[in-house]
């Protein structure tokens, strides 16, 4: 590419960059407008800062200084970092920053807000832990108690999941880590481990040069926030590793290839009953089989995953039963007054702010390599940027097929996470020279976000 074509490239970034950020603000002005027909305290859209589940709160706390020395250090150091260390030393260096960066980020609101509340109020999952005595007479039961108005009817969130969402927070309980500031801290460790999981990943699929360079911009991603802390930050880091060790598996790039297929089927599985909406993974999966060329791992995938479903199924618990029961009751709830019309699109919007500006101008990098991996796939599997641009393609699909569902209106900077962190490492096809300004960009985004607003769900 000659200088001037890469100007005009880079412009283009720009411009992509400049067309998310209006893209948001016109959601901004739209749904105050909607909001104005008045129903209840947050109006129509029951949103105090739309598209986003937030209120206007300018504010410091005790992750500020932590947050803006992390952002420094990535933004100065990531990229050079990435390259120069050992993959060994690269990947837990990788986990460790993000943890770093997550656990700053939730401190901005202090510990009992931002940390140790967050999983206890009266919408989530440990307002329930101490209704579960039995767990085959719990996974019985649970579905009779889902829609509004029935008997002992469950929580928003735990209501709105499968019961493995809930069994975990029990599990903690049970052997000593109950209360939210261990539930906080097992989200944020396991939500953040989606950077690695990306890494290895991208490595086996893309090779280690795009694995490096995807590295940094996993660290200060405004999907951060959003992670720490919310369960939804738990389901993206299992899944990101079910993606992980089938892609390992799909290419032979570990001496165990069955087992991590067995593996990644575990915890695909585990993930459907964590979040109905996490059967969409299916996409991305499929995605690393065209990419590696390969359907050896599927047998023992599909044995992983089954090994929930009958262990679910014969406890009492019927997944299809759940789901049915769950779209009932999420028309009984704010979605039967929040407009169709207007998330179809808000909650695209809101995905600036979780994928960051980096995500969108790499989105667009992703464009080309992308149609032409997909055109040339009948003569050879994708590899190098094309891989990359299909893995990133597949994030965007599922976002797009959870848009259209109608089961999506608001929240989706928490609930998409999982499909958000495919994103991120769409910034490795940006120029180099100009990563630190992209990363900056990054850090900057999620700063402002986690200090103006007080983010909820």
């Amino acid at each position: 590419m000659t200088a001037s074509a890469g100007k005009r490239a880079c412009r283009r970034d720009l411009w992509a960059a400049a067309g998310a950020v209006a893209l948001f603000v016109s959601a901004a002005l739209v749904g105050q407008v909607i909001n104005r027909t008045v129903y209840g305290s947050e109006g129509i859209l029951r949103l105090g800062r739309p598209p986003l589940y937030a209120w206007w709160l300018p504010h410091l706390g005790p992750g500020s200084l932590a947050a803006s020395v992390i952002a420094v250090l990535v933004v100065v150091h990531g990229p050079s970092a990435a390259q120069r260390l050992s993959w060994r030393v690269l990947v837990p260096a990788v986990w460790g920053m993000a943890m770093a960066w997550t656990w700053s980020l939730a401190l901005v609101d202090g510990w009992g807000r931002g940390v140790a509340g967050r999983l206890t109020t009266s919408l989530e999952y440990l307002q329930s832990v101490d209704e579960v005595h039995d767990v085959r007479a719990f996974l019985q039961d649970f579905t009779q108690h889902i829609l509004a108005g029935s008997p002992g009817m469950w929580p928003a969130h735990v209501a709105g999941h499968p019961p493995g969402a809930l069994l975990t927070f029990v599990g903690l309980d049970r052997i000593g880590l109950g209360g939210g500031a261990w539930a906080a801290a097992w989200c944020i460790t396991l939500g953040a481990s989606f950077a690695p999981a990306v890494m290895v990943t991208v490595r086996a699929l893309c090779g280690a040069e795009l694995a490096r360079r995807a590295a940094p911009f996993l660290v200060p991603a405004p999907a951060a926030v959003w992670i720490g802390v919310s369960a939804d930050g738990y389901f993206a880091g299992v899944a990101a590793w079910a993606i992980a060790l089938l892609a390992l598996a799909a290419t032979r790039g570990t001496r165990v290839p069955r087992l991590a297929a067995l593996g990644a089927g575990l915890l695909l599985g585990w993930t459907w009953y964590l979040s109905y909406g996490l059967t969409v993974l299916v996409l991305l999966g499929a995605a690393v089989l065209l990419i590696a060329r390969s359907a050896r791992p599927l047998p023992p995938v599909f044995l992983g995953v089954m090994a929930w479903v009958v262990a679910f199924t014969a406890a009492g618990f019927w997944w299809l039963d759940g789901y049915t029961t769950l779209v009932e009751r999420y028309y009984q709830g704010a979605a039967k007054v929040r407009p169709y019309g207007y998330f179809i699109w808000a909650n695209l919007a809101a995905q600036v702010v979780t994928v960051g500006l980096a995500g969108i101008a790499g989105l667009r990098r992703a464009a080309g390599p992308g149609w032409a991996a997909v055109r040339g796939m009948r003569r050879e599997a994708p590899a190098g940027r094309g891989a990359l641009a299909v893995l990133v393609a597949a994030g965007l699909c599922m976002m797009l097929l959870a848009d259209v569902s109608g089961m999506s209106k608001a929240e989706t900077e928490r609930i998409w996470l999982a499909f958000a962190v495919w994103i991120l490492p769409a910034g490795a096809l940006l120029p180099r020279r100009t990563h630190s300004r992209w990363l900056a960009a990054q850090a900057v985004l999620a700063l402002l976000v986690n200090h103006l607003l007080l983010t909820g769900w």
